[in-house]
Formats: C-alpha cells, sequence, structure tokens
C-alpha cells in the first residue's frame, strides 16, 4: 500500500510538471519592433496606447531612428500615455535646428548669432562645408533627463522591457547593435539623420541613423527568442513622378529603395503588422504631431482582433512601472572630467556653472551642458549621471575639442540709413592665447564700414578686449543738430544732407557675473567728421565741415539682457546703462571743455497669449556740461539696430530728426506670432527732446513728440525681413521703413 500511494504521488507530481511546462509553452515571448520615420514615428505611441489599454506586455523592444527613441523610454518604464504627454510639450522646431536658449550664450555668442546668416569652417585656407546642421544637443539633454531613472543599467537587457536599437557606422557601411552603455546616447546616435545631426562617437565608431542599414531591425528582434512579433512601420512607400519635383524628393526616392524593398519580406514575417496611414506627413512634419498619433492609434486598433488573441495567450502580467516623472533637482557628487587638451577643468566648470557636492535644479545642468556647448569650442560634448548612495550622482563629462579654430562668416543686410551692404567676416579662435578670439568684419555696399574685435576670454574673472570700428552714412539732417538758431535763420535751411563718419577703438575690461550681465570699463578714442555741400562758402568752395575733432574718454558700462530673443522677445528683461566721461579733444571748434554723457535703458517682455506678446522700454539720456559739443547730442528719428554715438529710434519721424542734448522716451510694441516666424507688429512711442530737460519738471509732462507704426516680420535664415508704416499726429507725416537680414 505504502509502495502504491509513493507511485500515486509521483505520477500526480509527473503530469503537473508536464501540464505547467506545457502551459509556459503555450505563453509565446513577444517582441515589439518600431521602424524609423522622423515625425512620422509619432505613430508608434498611439499604437502603444492601444497595446497598453489591452493589456499586452511586450518581452523585448527594437527600434531604429525615432522608433529607438520612442522604444527605448517604453521599454524604461513610461506608457503609451506618459509619451503622449512628454512628445506634446516638447519644441521639436528646437530639437531639430538645436536652437540653443539665448540665455545660455555669452555676450559675444549671442553678437555672432545674431549678425551672420553663415558660418564655415576655413582652417588651411580651405572652405569646408559643416559636417551637420546640429550636433543633436537638445535631443541629447531631453533623452538625458527622462531616462535618468534608469542611468546606472549600462545593458539594456536589464531595462523594466529588454531593449536593443540599430545605428550605422558610417566609415564602414556596417550595421551596429547598440544594448549596452548610455541609453540616451546610443539613441542619439539610431537617430542621427545624416547631414541633419552630427555623427555620434561610441566605442571608436563613427555612428549614424540606423535606418541607413536597417530600419525595422525584426530578424535581430527574432533572434532574441520572441515567438510573436508586433511591427510598426511608419516608412515611406516610393513617390510616384508628380511627387518628384525636387531634387530632394528624388534623393529620398534612391535613399528608399531599398528599405522598401526589404519591407516587402519583413512585413510578411511580422505576426501583427500595424501600419498607420503616414502619406500626407514627412519627416519633419512635426506641427502635425496629434494627427499622426491619431492615426497610429486607429491603425492599432484595425488589428484589435489579433491583438486580443494574443492577449488570450499571456498568463504573465504586463510589467507596471509608477508613474514616471522626470526630476525637478538633483544632488551632485563628483563631477569628473575627460578630453581636455587646451582647456582646463575650471573652464568647463565655469562654463557648466555648476559645483560639485551641491543640490542643483535639473534645468541647471541642462542650461549648464548648453553654454559650454554655445562656446562652438568643442565638436562633441558627452555627460551621464551615475546614482551613488543618498540619492546623488555623479557627473561624467567628456569633451572633444575642436580643431576648427578659423571660420568665414556673411551676412546680408539693407536698411533705410546705411542702405545695401554685404558682411564678410573672418573670425580666429586661439589666435595669440588659447582662450581669445579675433573678428574681424568687412562690410561693403553704399557705404564701406569695417569692425575688428579681439577678445581674452577669461570667464567669471576679468576678460580683455580691444574693438576699432569704422561707420559712415549720409542722411538729411534736421539743421539744429548742427546749426545755431542765428545760423538756421540766416541760411533758410531746415534740413541739412549730412556726411558722418565715425572711426572709434576701444580698450577695455569685462566682468561676467552671468550670462546676463556683464560690466565693462573701458577707454575710447574717436574721430567725428561731419560735413554738408548743402551750405557752400567762400571759405569751403566744396563742402562745409561741421565737425572734424578727435577725443578721448573713459568708459563704464552695465548690461543686464534675458531676453528670450533680440529682435522679437516674448520673454525677459533689458538694462543697458553707460556713462562717458571726455576729457580731451583736438577742438576742431576751439570750444573744447570737458563733458560727460550719461544714458540708459530698459525693457520688460511678457507674454499675454500663446501667440501674443509685448515689450516695454523707456530709455534716457543727459549731458553734464551740454554746451561742450553739439555733434555727441542725442539725436532721434527713422527705425534701426546698432546706431552709433548717441542716435537713436524713433517711430512717426525720418532719420535724425529731432535733436537735444537730453531726452527721454518711453515705447511699446505687440507682437501678434500669427504663424510660425511671422510677425504682426503695432508700436507706439512717445519722448521728450530738449536742452536741459532734466533741469526742471518739464520732463515728466505730457510728451512732446508721438509716433505709431504697424509693420510685418519675417523670421529667415538672413534674419528679419521687415516693412513698417509709421506715422506721427504731431507732423501729419508717415514715412515706410525696410529692413533685410540681421543688422550690423
Amino acid at each position: 500500500m505504502k509502495s502504491f500511494i509513493i507511485a500515486i504521488i509521483l505520477l500526480i507530481s509527473i503530469n503537473s510538471t508536464i501540464f505547467s511546462q506545457s502551459t509556459i509553452k503555450k505563453e509565446p515571448k513577444v517582441g515589439l519592433v518600431l521602424s524609423g520615420g522622423g515625425a512620422k514615428g509619432f505613430a508608434h505611441i498611439g499604437a502603444l496606447k492601444v497595446i497598453d489599454s489591452l493589456g499586452i506586455r511586450v518581452d523585448y523592444v527594437a527600434g531604429t531612428s525615432m522608433g529607438a527613441i520612442i522604444g527605448s523610454l517604453y521599454a524604461s518604464g513610461y506608457s503609451g500615455k506618459e509619451l503622449d504627454s512628454i512628445f506634446e510639450g516638447v519644441n521639436f522646431d528646437n530639437i531639430i535646428t538645436d536652437r540653443l536658449p539665448r540665455e545660455t550664450k555669452s555676450n559675444y555668442e549671442r553678437e555672432v548669432a545674431e549678425r551672420y546668416a553663415i558660418t564655415l569652417p576655413f582652417d588651411n585656407f580651405k572652405v569646408k562645408l559643416p559636417s551637420a546642421l546640429s550636433k543633436g544637443q537638445n535631443t541629447f539633454n531631453l533623452l538625458s533627463k527622462l531616462l535618468l531613472d534608469v542611468c546606472n543599467d549600462e545593458d539594456f537587457e536589464h531595462l523594466p522591457i529588454p531593449f536593443f536599437c540599430i545605428a550605422t557606422d558610417v566609415e564602414t557601411g556596417n550595421q551596429v547593435i547598440l544594448n549596452k552603455g548610455n541609453l540616451a546616447q546610443a539613441v542619439k546616435a539610431s537617430g542621427a539623420f545624416p547631414s541633419l545631426f552630427e555623427p555620434v562617437l561610441i566605442n571608436d565608431q563613427l555612428l549614424i541613423d540606423g535606418g541607413v542599414v536597417n530600419n525595422y531591425p525584426i530578424d535581430e528582434l527574432k533572434a532574441k527568442g520572441m515567438d510573436i512579433i508586433i511591427g510598426v512601420d511608419v516608412q515611406d512607400g516610393l513617390a510616384n513622378r508628380t511627387d518628384l519635383s525636387s531634387a530632394p524628393d528624388i534623393l529620398f526616392q534612391i535613399n528608399n529603395f531599398r528599405t522598401i524593398n526589404d519591407m516587402v519580406k519583413k512585413s510578411k514575417q511580422t505576426d501583427i503588422y500595424i501600419k498607420p496611414d503616414i502619406t500626407k506627413f514627412t519627416v519633419v512634419s512635426f506641427d502635425d504631431g496629434r494627427e499622426i498619433i491619431n492615426n497610429g492609434e486607429k491603425a492599432a486598433l484595425a488589428n484589435i482582433d489579433q491583438l486580443l488573441q494574443l492577449k488570450s495567450k499571456q498568463v504573465k502580467p504586463r510589467v507596471e512601472t509608477e508613474n514616471k516623472k522626470s526630476p525637478d533637482s538633483i544632488k551632485l557628487n563628483y563631477i569628473e572630467t575627460h578630453g581636455l587638451e587646451k582647456y582646463t577643468r575650471s573652464y568647463v566648470l565655469g562654463k557648466l556653472q555648476l559645483r560639485p557636492y551641491t543640490k542643483v535644479a535639473y534645468n541647471k545642468l541642462t542650461l549648464g551642458a548648453n553654454n559650454l556647448v554655445a562656446t562652438n569650442n568643442f565638436d562633441s560634448f558627452f555627460y551621464e549621471l551615475k546614482e551613488e548612495p543618498n540619492n546623488s550622482y555623479r557627473l561624467i563629462t567628456k569633451v572633444t575639442e575642436t580643431k576648427k579654430t578659423t571660420f568665414l562668416k556673411f551676412g546680408l543686410h539693407y536698411d533705410d540709413l546705411y542702405k545695401s551692404a554685404i558682411l564678410a567676416n573672418i573670425t580666429k579662435k586661439q589666435f595669440l592665447l588659447k582662450n581669445d578670439v579675433a573678428s574681424l568684419d568687412l562690410i561693403f555696399g553704399d557705404h564701406v564700414r569695417y569692425n575688428f574685435q579681439y577678445f581674452i576670454d577669461k570667464g567669471i574673472y576679468w576678460s580683455i578686449g580691444v574693438n576699432s570700428r569704422y561707420n559712415e552714412f549720409d542722411q538729411g539732417i534736421v539743421s539744429s543738430a548742427f546749426l545755431s538758431q542765428d545760423q538756421i535763420s540766416s541760411s533758410g535751411i531746415n534740413k541739412l544732407n549730412t556726411e558722418v563718419s565715425d572711426f572709434t577703438n576701444q580698450l577695455f575690461f569685462q566682468t561676467l557675473f552671468r550670462n546676463d550681465l556683464i560690466f565693462t570699463l573701458g577707454s575710447e578714442y574717436k574721430k567725428l567728421k561731419v560735413k554738408t555741400e548743402t551750405i557752400i562758402s567762400q571759405d569751403s568752395p566744396e563742402d562745409t565741415v561741421f565737425e572734424n575733432s578727435s577725443y578721448v574718454s573713459v568708459f563704464g558700462n552695465l548690461k543686464f539682457d534675458s531676453y528670450d530673443s533680440k529682435y522679437f522677445p516674448t520673454s525677459g528683461m533689458y538694462f543697458n546703462g553707460q556713462a562717458n566721461y571726455y576729457f580731451y579733444s583736438s577742438d576742431f571748434s576751439n570750444t573744447f571743455s570737458p563733458f560727460s554723457v550719461m544714458q540708459a535703458e530698459i525693457g520688460y517682455a511678457f507674454k499675454a497669449t500663446k501667440n501674443l506678446s509685448f515689450n516695454i522700454t523707456s530709455e534716457g539720456g543727459f549731458k553734464i556740461n551740454p554746451k561742450a559739443n553739439r555733434f555727441l547730442d542725442f539725436v532721434l528719428g527713422g527705425y534701426g539696430n546698432n546706431y552709433i554715438n548717441n542716435f537713436k529710434s524713433f517711430y512717426g519721424y525720418d532719420y535724425l530728426s529731432i535733436a537735444a542734448d537730453s531726452y527721454i522716451k518711453g515705447a511699446v510694441t505687440m507682437d501678434y506670432n500669427f504663424a510660425p516666424k511671422n510677425h504682426l507688429l503695432l508700436a507706439a512711442n512717445y519722448a521728450n527732446v530738449e536742452d536741459r530737460l532734466f533741469d526742471d519738471g518739464n520732463w515728466f509732462t505730457w510728451p512732446e513728440y508721438s509716433g505709431y507704426a504697424i509693420g510685418y516680420s519675417l523670421e529667415t535664415f538672413l534674419g528679419p525681413i521687415e516693412a513698417k508704416y509709421t506715422y506721427s499726429p504731431d507732423t501729419k507725416n508717415g514715412f515706410w521703413f525696410f529692413n533685410l537680414g540681421y543688422w550690423f
């Protein structure tokens, strides 16, 4: 009996084991493959939302390019709904162009970005094209933050859902499977679209977009032991002849031959093949993200029967993670720096604006990374965070110092004062020292100008700079700017056709408290010449010279600029205050005595709605010992930027129409950004302009001068293209002002 009982127990145990193994074998392993396709990859999110809603467990994820980006986030624990929310708030225009926030740039880098339309490397007297339009830094910053909680998982098999992605070795053309290392960097490499994003160096391999060799890695996913493959394909089909109307269209068609032919076979190998309708979208249709996501949902729901049948075969539940949230702040421990040759660790930490063993807002880390990249002293900047005890992180940084130190830069401009101009610039970094830069602008057109700058950048310490510039223009100027009342009465001339030339040289010391707060002290030599052919005299039969003197002064300047844009600010504040003390002159008119010029401008920009913003500004200035020189008085009128001396814009009046030794002005500009890069502008300005204006309380009265403007501006790679009509009720006159390109 005892032996019989034992035999029965063994038989039951064996049957249970066989039954259990049979059950396990019946539960398939599910792989998810996501193809590349740029903005069309938003459809992956819609498909994932449906997969999640059915409770389907995914055992492995593989992706290429945008499929790698979304696949890595899904594999690290984000749900389809969470991905929907994340990508809803991303500005993809900034991601694609790698547009760094203005606040991340030094004063010098801001001037470069807001002056030149084209920049080309020019080392060894050879002009080269950039390797790509973008370094991909904004993409990496975003991914690093979103993937922070898996930063220690260097083996992608250990993610909540195992993952790999595909990249291409640009030197060999071979496929590279990325399944270890830094996840954000790997995904960035997989999505490094040729010519748009720079290649990424990983393990001594130079990698670009995996879609070049394998845009749908189903075979590699099956090799991981997956039984059932769910695939989401967002690749283009072949275009017909009517759609092949441009060179880029034809190049894309040629590139698609292989991938589309591959998909004929691969789609048949896919058990649940989800093909969203993306025919009317392109790889950069990021503004249509909502519609693309919806199309992904529709395509997944079209396969609902197959998905439900798969769900019925699954016993183990899908891996559930807590609602993931990007951190607002982190505690930093030690900061490692690697790859430095010419630059120092303190230089890198100074640009990062980070200190070890402190708690910092996460956006400050991103801001610091952009600060470093904005210097353009590095071809690449890679960083990663490694979690350590007590919820702290070690920051590991690696830079690749650029070998390119010489650049040619070009710009094009037209305005109603300087007229047409072409700008050619040569810039040399490490000209004499490892942290200096020399730059020469040559401006050709209706008026020849030049601008030379040499700057030794010492960051938060006192930097040293030299500026030299020459400006000239001719314009009808109100007579009272240069003539006495007796001269005006005797000549009967209200306006002079005047030629102004200005040659200015500065030596200065500058310290940077933050990127947006600068204090400067320096000395200045100025040669100013003003003449006219309007008045002819016996002593001067050809023209009359009003001024031909040299001046020497010392100056101080305090500048705070947190505007998010120089030309179309929607947020931030601006302050620029300067004082000059002129203590010497060659004294062309024999009337010189030392005098001072004090002036300041303040502004505040804010958004009223998503597309409507306001910029409110106020400015003023005065002279101490104002009779000493009339040619450095304040002269208002016209519209422009980068004026020399004390010339100021004022809507409703022609250039250089109102002159006095002191003034106060207020203005408000309404900017309606009715379409991307398109601006409808309404502006009003008011001013009191009078000699010795601030000697009594007259300056605080109803303004004597007023003007209004309506205009349209378009942002282009050359800079703003603007047309403005201005009108003043004081004179009942109107003026059109036109501008093309960045101001210089």
